[in-house]
């Protein structure tokens, strides 16, 4: 099985979070900002990579999404807080 990526987009700093999950990060994140397909990340501009984990397995970043999705807002800033602190757009360092 191929794996995964988990990651959070964001319209600005401290501003509106989305998590997903994704085999091709890369892609995903493309798609988001070029508003590929209709939906809550193009509905409030969500185009801005804070945050991305890698799984080996997609069912275990699956798993982490659907967890990660349920926690306090609080929660998910101090996650996006520790990786990557002045909630910088991540997506050219994908490439």
């Amino acid at each position: 099985m191929k794996g995964g990526w988990v990651y959070i987009v964001t319209n600005r700093p401290n501003g509106i979070l989305y998590t997903g999950v994704t085999a091709d990060l890369a892609r995903r994140i493309y798609e988001h900002r070029t508003g590929a397909g209709a939906g809550f990340t193009q509905r409030y501009g969500l185009h801005r990579l804070v945050y991305y984990e890698r799984y080996e397995d997609i069912v275990t970043a699956i798993q982490r999404e659907k967890n990660v999705k349920h926690w306090p807002r609080a929660w998910k800033a101090r996650l996006i807080v520790e990786f990557n602190e002045d909630w910088r757009d991540l997506y050219d360092d994908l490439a």
